[in-house]
């Protein structure tokens, strides 16, 4: 299996509630890098790059997020990047 990105973007109450660093701590469980980031529009962007299946399992745990969080909707979109040495918030 090669790695791959998925990019999503998670929409709801998900700025201020630790959404980004539960993101990245399930990431880094999963043996992921890539980075969870705040939009302007009030939605994360979170980039998650490595083994397909370990990719999938944090997708599923984004539309559940952290207990503060409520989740309304995450839209993925495989990407070609380079691929990430490490997990960043941003």
């Amino acid at each position: 299996m090669h790695e791959y990105c998925l990019k999503a973007w998670v929409t709801g109450r998900v700025q201020g509630v630790g959404f980004r660093a539960a993101s990245r701590d399930q990431a880094l469980m999963e043996g992921l890098t890539g980075h969870a980031r705040n939009l302007g529009d009030g939605r994360v962007e979170v980039l998650l790059c490595g083994e397909r299946a370990a990719v999938d399992r944090v997708v599923r745990w984004l539309w559940q997020g952290p207990p503060a969080s409520r989740v309304t909707h995450v839209e993925c979109e495989e990407v070609d990047v380079t691929l990430p040495s490490v997990f960043e918030l941003g």
